[in-house]
């Protein structure tokens, strides 16, 4: 599973903006005998465990050391005493589990603001800081060298233990090779998104680096600030920041308060509390001494708490579970290219993916499904079809057309059918899969990160069984009554004759 924060985040919905401007003034103290590995999306497993390696700063995913001088670091901070504690758990590694009775509707945590890092938090090194902030770099841009920054500083680093009990390799799909999404999430549309995430922060590296760490190498030296800790950096801001509604939607890291792990179930959120002055979230349900406390980390799919945290819940306990389905365009269609060029000025494309939950699907895939079908003589309604496919209109929520809707459907159950013969294929398959394996290692690996995607397609493709179920159900109900109305139609007409 995943040891990462418990909160209401919106990471993933955050783009990543490469887009900055040089300045840079910093004397920075190398890391002596480190070893620079270039990583791509085409490394190998082994090259992306070789990056892994080169990664000294944190700890393995499951130490209990680093966690207790954390807590113990953060009570002589200011951190008040607490009802719970950092343990192993059965459901993410460390997990905090409480000491005592804990009531429903009982503030936990506490957590001040001084112990909290965000964009305004001071450096250990302010000139290094301030010329990344007078050049407007993003939040999350700037953080993620923040933290490179204070890690590389060790002991130094007024954040020293923290850093030291965060996860030395975030569970995050960043951490996939382009031959691992490939080998495993060949099905799930989740491959995209991961391979987009991992395109954002190679680019919004690339860009720090033409702009800024190149020009100023004795504050930023190539050794420390590469591409194997913007990784490193942005999985751990994937997996644990967090949005604080009460401060005006800041972005922060929350030390203690990430190592709380997600429940379906649960409800509550991270939020700052301005009676006690820190951060705070409120049990929704009682726990007993030793429990495990959670939290809600958002209303996400498998997929998407897979990409972020590297964890998929068991199947059938979350949700809000979906699975993406990909539509397309037929390019044999005669109105291919006006209906593209309406999607288009909707921000849509000619082949686009929507969600299905196990409740249904969107309003806008059907829409997007009656554009894809609708003849040549319904032109006159293809920009209201693809405005409601785009969500950018609040006039069609009841969108129909029935003359075409048994050929939507049908268009709906053929791509619906389409995914499930992958998801089959995948998992008949995947009992063979890393046969070819030698190093105990890099098997384990492997087999670890194969029984995730396991979870994560199986959870999927029986969403795509619902939906299919649900088509074909519809469409058969559709038919047998158009066929019932022929028949009465036919004995009428036999009658008058």
């Amino acid at each position: 599973m995943v040891e990462a924060s418990g909160m209401m985040c919106t990471t993933t919905n955050t783009a990543l903006i490469p887009a900055f401007n040089p300045t840079i003034h910093r004397t920075h103290l190398p890391l002596s005998r480190r070893h620079h590995v270039q990583f791509s999306l085409s490394a190998t497993a082994s090259q992306t465990s070789t990056f892994m390696e080169t990664i000294p700063w944190g700890c393995e995913n499951d130490s209990l050391e680093n966690s207790s001088s954390l807590l113990k670091w953060l009570s002589e901070s200011g951190l008040p005493s607490q009802k719970m504690a950092i343990d192993k758990v059965d459901v993410g590694e460390r997990g905090l589990v409480a000491l005592k009775n804990i009531r429903k509707g009982e503030k936990l945590l506490f957590v001040p603001p001084s112990l909290v890092i965000t964009p305004d938090s001071e450096w250990s090194c302010p000139e290094a800081g301030e010329v990344l902030k007078k050049n407007s770099v993003p939040d999350w841009p700037l953080l993620a060298t923040y933290l490179i920054s204070e890690a590389s500083l060790t002991e130094s680093s007024k954040w020293f233990s923290y850093i030291s009990a965060l996860p030395r390799q975030p569970y995050s799909l960043l951490y996939w090779s382009q031959t691992e999404l490939d080998r495993y999430l060949e099905a799930s549309q989740i491959r995209e998104r991961a391979i987009e995430r991992t395109n954002n922060v190679v680019g919004t590296y690339n860009d720090m680096r033409l702009r800024i760490f190149s020009k100023y190498p004795d504050f930023f030296p190539e050794e420390v600030f590469n591409i194997e800790s913007f990784k490193w950096s942005f999985g751990i801001l994937f997996s644990r920041m967090v949005r604080l509604p009460s401060m005006d939607g800041k972005v922060a890291l929350v030390p203690w308060a990430d190592m709380l792990n997600h429940n379906c179930e649960v409800e509550t959120f991270l939020d700052y509390d301005r009676s006690s002055k820190g951060i705070v979230f409120t049990t929704d349900r009682p726990y007993l001494p030793g429990e495990q406390v959670f939290i809600s980390y958002g209303n996400k799919s498998n997929g998407e708490l897979l990409l972020s945290y590297g964890f998929v819940p068991k199947e059938g306990t979350n949700p809000s579970d979906s699975v993406e389905l990909p539509l397309s365009l037929k390019k044999s269609d005669e109105s291919y290219e006006e209906k593209l060029e309406l999607l288009k000025k909707y921000g849509l494309s000619g082949s686009q993916c929507f969600p299905l939950r196990v409740t249904g699907w969107p309003l806008e895939l059907m829409a997007y499904a009656y554009l894809a079908v609708s003849p040549s003589s319904m032109r006159g309604k293809f920009e209201e079809m693809a405005a409601t496919a785009s969500n950018k209109t609040t006039s069609n929520k009841d969108l129909r057309y029935p003359e075409i809707e048994e050929q939507a459907l049908q268009f709906i159950l053929d791509s619906c059918e389409s995914s499930i013969s992958k998801y089959n294929k995948f998992l008949q398959a995947s009992g063979s899969l890393d046969l070819d394996v030698t190093s105990p290692k890099q098997l384990n690996r492997r087999l670890f990160l194969k029984q995730l995607a396991i979870d994560l397609c199986t959870s999927e493709r029986r969403i795509l069984f619902r939906a299919q179920y649900i088509l074909r159900r519809r469409l058969r109900d559709m038919r047998t009554g158009e066929l019932k109305a022929l028949t009465i139609f036919n004995g009428f007409r036999k009658f008058f004759k």
